[in-house]
C-alpha cells in the first residue's frame, strides 16, 4: 500500500493546501476529516487501514484532502456571507484540484465521495452539487442541513452547499444513478438528520440506503466498520 504526501499552492484559496494519497490505482475515493480535522486525521484514526484489502487489491484509491473549516462554517469570528464563500471556494478546491487530479491519475471519471460526521456533510454537499462526477456517497453520520452555523444568515452560497435546500429542485438524472449509503449510528447526535434526509430523498424516489446498524454510537469504531463495508458495495 503506498502513501504520498502532497502540498501545493490553491489558486482558489490564495494559499496551501495539503493531502495524502493511499494507494496506487482503483476507483477514486474522496475522503474528507471531521469537524476541523487535517489531511492525516483518517491514517491517525485507522480509517484508512479499515480499508487495506480495497487499496492492496487495487480497488481503490483513497484521497484524503485537508478541511478549511476553521475558515468557513466553524469560523466564528468571521461574517456569515464570508464563512459561506470560503465554503464555496473549498467546493472549487475540491472539484478543480483534488478531484480532477484523481481522475486523471486514476483514468475514472466517476468518484466516491466519503467522509465521517462533517466529513459526511462534506461528501453528500459535494455529491448532490456535482452528480455528474460522482458515482458514489457514502456519508458515515453525516448532516445536511448547515444553517445553525450561520446566525440566521442566508445567501446563494448558503443555499447551493445546503443540501436540505438545494436537493429538492435538483432534477439532474444522475441524482437517480448515484449509489447512495447514509450511515448513522443508533444512538447518534445526527440520526435526526439522516433520516430526515432520507426522507426528503424518498420522496424525490431517489434509490438509497439508510443504514442504522445496531448498537452504534457517532465515533470512530462506527465509521470504521462502515467503510470498508460500504466500499465492498461498489460495482467496479
Amino acid at each position: 500500500m503506498t502513501e504520498h504526501y502532497f502540498k501545493w499552492h490553491s489558486p482558489h484559496l490564495g494559499r496551501s493546501f495539503q493531502m495524502v494519497v493511499f494507494g496506487d490505482r482503483g476507483i477514486p475515493v474522496i475522503l474528507f476529516p471531521t469537524s476541523m480535522g487535517s489531511y492525516v486525521e483518517h491514517k491517525e484514526r485507522g480509517t484508512v487501514d479499515a480499508a487495506h484489502w480495497f487499496l492492496r487489491q487495487g480497488l481503490v484509491k483513497i484521497y484524503c484532502p485537508d478541511s478549511i473549516d476553521a475558515d468557513s462554517w466553524y469560523n466564528a469570528g468571521a461574517a456569515p456571507s464570508v464563512r459561506a464563500y470560503n465554503h464555496t471556494c473549498y467546493d472549487k478546491v475540491i472539484l478543480h484540484e483534488v478531484v480532477s487530479r484523481a481522475q486523471q491519475e486514476t483514468g475514472r471519471q466517476g468518484v466516491v465521495m466519503a467522509g465521517c460526521s462533517f466529513g459526511g456533510y462534506h461528501a453528500a454537499n459535494f455529491a448532490f452539487r456535482h452528480p455528474e462526477l460522482v458515482r458514489y456517497l457514502f456519508s458515515m453520520s453525516g448532516l445536511f442541513d448547515i444553517s445553525f452555523r450561520l446566525d440566521g444568515y442566508y445567501d446563494d452560497n448558503v443555499y447551493y452547499n445546503n443540501p436540505v435546500d438545494f436537493v429538492p429542485g435538483n432534477e439532474d438524472p444522475k441524482l437517480w444513478e448515484m449509489g447512495i449509503i447514509l450511515g448513522v449510528a443508533e444512538t447518534d447526535i445526527c440520526r435526526g438528520s439522516n433520516e430526515r434526509f432520507s426522507e426528503l430523498l424518498k420522496k424525490k424516489g431517489i434509490p438509497h440506503w439508510l443504514d442504522i446498524p445496531p448498537g452504534t454510537t457517532h465515533d470512530w469504531p462506527t465509521w470504521r466498520e462502515m467503510f470498508p463495508r460500504y466500499l465492498g458495495q461498489i460495482s467496479l
